[in-house]
């Protein structure tokens, strides 16, 4: 059966590709890419093969590519920017190839959010602060459920993490405190997180707006409300204590 493989590339730094991505990436006849998402140096390992930004395309230009050249049987890469499975688009390509008898096979990548708390040199977890991030956008051009408003999501109190939102930066304030965030609450905004042209804004909920127009920040960033960018207090992890036994280890002091 003809496949096609839906790729990614990681956030940006071209070290945090997957070796498996990068070796089909190496040997692809056919790559078809996400604009301006993807670094020049990761374009550059497509030696042999012919690429096609996907930004200048419309869906079913791209479903045509990847159809046509998979059903030659080549090897065809769909390359999407950090991982395929979030914001990727990939579940409507995947479903309409299956329909005309191509497979197709997820190879994961180091996602946004991740780079983002790695740049942070935090954990987006703490023990005692929160054990639940949401990972969300706000609402644009695409629609949210009602149950995924800001404010009802706010009311959790979890790390809240937003994709392609930074252009509504006020609205996402305001909607977070009317969910019941403080005003103190910590806020980080990480652009172009991994790459050479990193920059990170922190705040809080109350004055992180205005930070991030002072650097002009208008796209491709990663916005992260919480406690755990900036904890008062945590608990240590349990699975490290000399009081606790587990499968592995057991407790040296009872």
């Amino acid at each position: 059966m003809s496949n096609v493989f839906f790729v990614g590339c990681g956030p940006g730094d071209p070290e945090l590709i997957t070796v498996k991505a990068k070796k089909l990436i190496q040997k692809a006849d056919i790559v078809v890419y996400s604009g301006s998402l993807i670094p020049d140096p990761i374009l550059k390992l497509c030696k042999k093969g012919k690429i096609h930004d996907a930004a200048k395309l419309v869906r079913e230009e791209i479903f045509d590519l990847l159809y046509k050249n998979a059903k030659k049987d080549k090897l065809v890469v769909r390359l999407h920017d950090g991982d395929p499975a979030i914001y990727g688009a990939i579940r409507e390509q995947i479903d309409n190839l299956e329909k005309k008898g191509i497979g197709s096979t997820v190879v994961p990548g180091v996602t946004s959010f991740l780079a983002a708390a790695a740049a942070l040199g935090t954990q987006l977890t703490l023990p005692g602060v929160t054990q639940t991030m949401i990972i969300t956008r706000a609402e644009s051009r695409t629609k949210v459920p009602k149950r995924e408003q800001i404010s009802e999501l706010a009311k959790h109190q979890a790390t809240l993490v937003f994709y392609l939102s930074v252009h509504l930066l006020t609205k996402i304030t305001k909607e977070a405190i009317a969910g019941g965030y403080k005003k103190t609450t910590p806020v980080a905004v990480v652009y172009r997180a991994s790459r050479k042209d990193q920059k990170i804004v922190l705040g809080t909920l109350a004055d992180i707006t205005n930070k991030v127009k002072a650097e002009k920040i208008t796209m491709t960033a990663i916005i992260i409300i919480g406690d755990v960018i900036k904890p008062k207090s945590y608990e240590y992890s349990k699975l490290y204590d000399k009081t606790f036994s587990h499968g592995f280890r057991k407790a040296k002091v009872k």
